[in-house]
């Protein structure tokens, strides 16, 4: 099942073969401050089963901890996959993916790292804009 993927500016697009496992959200300080964010909704792709589509030139790398790099476009800052050396899948940031990729999350990882002013996930749901 090919799925489609894009930064916020649409720069760079890629696409993906499908998923290699389920979608989880990370907690992790780091994630929190690379997607100004609570907790970052991934996934496992396969690198043969990914392709940069258009703008690879926009790609900028940041090594956020050791042997990790996170892979962001430069125009918008949108990330989009971060690769740890030595292995053979891309962390997929599913917020980038166009289209519905049939998985749904199971799990929330480094919990420990939660914030605290995100107490309840029974908040009201408002379709569009701010109250």
């Amino acid at each position: 099942m090919l799925i489609r993927g894009s930064c916020l500016c649409r720069s760079v697009q890629y696409e993906i073969d499908g998923l290699a496992s389920p979608i989880g959200f990370c907690h992790c300080h780091t994630c929190q401050k690379a997607h100004a964010a609570a907790a970052a909704p991934t996934a496992r792709v396969r690198r043969e089963s990914f392709r940069w589509l258009a703008g690879e030139e926009f790609v900028k790398g940041f090594e956020s901890s050791p042997g990790k790099v996170r892979h962001f476009c430069g125009q918008c800052g949108s990330h989009l996959v971060a690769v740890r050396r030595g292995q053979d899948e891309y962390i997929l940031r599913v917020g980038t993916l166009d289209a519905d990729p049939e998985f749904r999350p199971v799990v929330h990882i480094w919990t420990s790292h939660d914030v605290p002013w995100l107490a309840s996930e029974n908040l009201p749901r408002i379709p569009e804009g701010l109250a």
